[in-house]
């Protein structure tokens, strides 16, 4: 439990991540991401989300304990958000960078927007909770739990 002065407690159990533009640069895990995932998987359940663009996700995250999900509708804002929601939205927190990720971030529990190499989009800044500056940052909050507490109290 991460007890935010003046703001919310949180009772995280899972990590959500868009994957392109977010852990990832044109298909392949960015190379501070998977010590960190080790980490977290120690603690949380992790989710990776993508359209898998590059056809990369299962053989990047090979051996990590991730839940993948390869979205298939036509509407990947609403798909990401509802994901959230059948997770239980009180207990996610999720990052992402793109304007499929907004809807996402507005209804997890703790939205990071990432502000990586592809940029962000006005509605996930919007959205989220805080922004990070790249995707590393915001999994080390979930690890540093008071770096939270003091980006987030009142």
């Amino acid at each position: 439990m991460i007890e935010i002065p003046n703001f919310k407690t949180l009772e995280i159990t899972h990590i959500v991540c868009d994957y392109n533009g977010t852990i990832a640069k044109d298909g392949i895990v960015l190379p501070a991401i998977k010590p960190l995932f080790a980490q977290l998987c120690k603690r949380y359940t992790l989710h990776v989300i993508t359209a898998d663009t590059f056809g990369s996700v299962h053989a990047q995250l090979e051996g990590y304990n991730t839940q993948i999900k390869v979205l298939s509708s036509d509407d990947h804002t609403k798909e990401k958000a509802d994901y959230i929601t059948q997770l239980g939205s009180e207990g996610c927190g999720a990052m992402g960078n793109g304007n499929n990720d907004s809807e996402m971030l507005k209804t997890a529990a703790i939205g990071i927007a990432v502000l990586g190499d592809e940029g962000c989009s006005k509605d996930a800044l919007i959205n989220a909770d805080m922004i990070c500056q790249n995707s590393a940052d915001a999994l080390a909050l979930f690890l540093e739990t008071k770096r939270l507490i003091a980006t987030l109290r009142r």
